[in-house]
């Protein structure tokens, strides 16, 4: 165990540990100041300040150093002495072991904050350097190595058997829980175990996982301090855990005020839009009337200036935010900005459409509408597309952008609440008064179901072709009649009026008169496989 020493000075060098003590060393070192100290296993010795002709105070550190390095273990093992001395005209003390000189502190090495006489640092330095020296012995000494490796042993087997228990812990705990469930003895709703009940599970294993964690590095540190190569780095693990639970702790108080001032404008922010929410209610149910509102609009009125008053409000919190001037705070925003702004042109043109159709009042929820080959029931107007349920009861859904888009026929505009227009056409031939096209059209209506009997069927004469005139015949449906059964049933009877009176359907077109008329007379109404209203079972 000669020259032990190599590695008592292996670990001294001018590091950032704070002073322990109110001598010399600086209870909070700058830079220059843990130059000039002289550190012993990351403890502060004393800080030199004497400049000795062109020897600045970082030289005489570092020979202190060299000469602790030529010391032996037999060097060592001798007391730390102090011996008055006078050098450059100033009262010195000289500190030597084994009759060999190792540092020297001198008058001006004092610092006048400290109120210490030299002979009363003198004693504080030599009690440190005493404490190091008789610590490091007893650590190298034989009987010091034996017990250390007994308690390491003693120590792995206790933090093994806490491992074990954790794990049998939580297997208790699951199957506890997973009896609880069978049985379903649980305080928390049957219809919400299937949610929370393994989390539960899931969060236990957790807990006993952080505590096995926390178990590994008290053993690890605890372990490094029993022996001298590794002393300093269990020391460092203890400083290093404490210093981030302080600045965790400092960070959690310093960041109170702040979290405060967050609630209070998230607080006043939820206040102003219930205010706004109550306000444009009473404008949606018609009992206030401002101008450029109208209740169809209210919906997304409201949901636009609640994106923006919380925008405001996030912009006014976000100084106060815990980290907000942090550069991983700073990048996250511009990661997040860059994916809305990559992401959202197609989003942002869906949007825009939306708030065009409904600020535009084109269309809302129940108005029957025609888009391009798609005709039924708006069943919703979203921010992004609008759902049609059609005859079919098919859902269909159109992103807002092309309805935008494309051309809008809204069958239920001009009689809201109510039964919407539906328009057919015929074409027949010349040979037909058009009186009586008219009046067996209206008669086709008026058998029809579904058909507002206080509004007059209108029939119209749209084009006078080659060999056919273009009927149409417009009637108004109750409220709440769908649309494509009542077409149907009208169709039905348009075809029995007309075979009634022997008049010939020319639709689509023809090219030639024929010889006879085609039309089905009432015979005929109801062929194989049909059968008559009044025979059906």
């Amino acid at each position: 165990m000669k020259r032990l020493l190599i590695f008592f000075l292996a670990w001294m060098s001018v590091c950032s540990s704070v002073a322990l003590y109110a001598a010399e060393p600086r209870q909070l070192p700058s830079e220059q100041d843990k130059a000039r100290t002289v550190y012993i296993f990351h403890q502060p010795i004393v800080m030199l300040q004497a400049k000795f002709g062109m020897t600045t105070p970082e030289e005489r550190v570092l020979r202190i150093r060299n000469t602790l390095r030529s010391l032996t273990e037999e060097d060592i093992r001798q007391p730390v002495k102090i011996i008055n001395i006078k050098r450059y005209s100033q009262q010195g003390r000289l500190f030597s072991i084994n009759d060999k000189p190792v540092m020297l502190l001198m008058q001006g090495d004092l610092d006048e904050g400290d109120d210490l006489t030299l002979d009363q640092a003198a004693q504080r330095v030599l009690a440190r350097l005493n404490a190091q020296r008789t610590s490091l012995m007893d650590q190298y000494s034989s009987s010091y190595l034996l017990i250390a490796t007994a308690k390491m042993l003693a120590g792995t087997c206790v933090l093994l058997l806490l491992f074990y228990g954790a794990f049998k812990c939580w297997q208790k705990f699951k199957q506890y829980f997973q009896t609880e469930r069978a049985q379903n003895r649980r305080l928390i709703p049957q219809r919400w175990r299937e949610v929370f009940g393994a989390l539960e599970v899931y969060l236990f294993g957790l807990l006993m996982v952080l505590l096995g964690i926390t178990a590994f590095y008290i053993w690890l540190s605890w372990l490094f301090r029993l022996y001298p190569w590794t002393r300093v780095w269990g020391e460092s693990l203890g400083s290093w855990s404490i210093n981030l639970l302080q600045k965790i702790a400092l960070s959690i108080a310093s960041a109170f005020p702040g979290l405060l001032i967050v609630a209070i404008i998230f607080l006043l922010t939820a206040f102003i839009l219930k205010l706004l929410k109550m306000l444009l209610k009473r404008v949606e149910q018609g009992k206030l009337q401002m101008p450029g509102l109208h209740p169809e609009t209210v919906g997304a009125t409201r949901k636009l200036i609640s994106v923006m008053v919380w925008l405001f409000a996030l912009s006014a919190a976000y100084p106060f935010l815990p980290g907000a001037n942090s550069l991983a705070f700073k990048g996250i925003s511009v990661f997040f900005g860059l994916m809305l702004t990559l992401g959202s042109a197609g989003v942002m043109n869906h949007a825009m459409s939306g708030l065009v159709l409904i600020y535009s009042r084109a269309l809302r929820k129940g108005d029957v509408i025609r888009i391009g080959d798609n005709e039924g029931l708006v069943s919703e107007v979203g921010m992004l597309a609008t759902k049609i349920l059609t005859r079919e009861s098919y859902v269909v859904t159109v992103p807002n952008a092309v309805v935008v888009s494309g051309k809008i026929t809204n069958l239920s505009a001009q009689n809201p609440g109510g039964g919407v227009n539906l328009t057919t056409s015929v074409t027949i031939g010349y040979d037909t008064p058009w009186r009586q096209v008219h009046a067996m059209l209206e008669l086709a209506a008026s058998r029809t179901k579904g058909i507002e009997p206080g509004t007059s069927p209108l029939v119209r004469q749209l084009n006078l072709m080659d060999w056919y005139i273009a009927y149409e015949l417009q009637v108004r449906l109750r409220a709440g009649e769908s649309l494509a059964s009542v077409k149907s049933e009208l169709h039905s009877h348009i075809q029995d009026v007309f075979n009634e009176f022997n008049v010939q359907i020319m639709s689509p077109n023809f090219v030639n008169q024929p010889e006879n008329a085609v039309m089905v007379t009432r015979d005929n109404w109801f062929a194989a496989p049909a059968v008559p209203p009044d025979k059906q079972p």
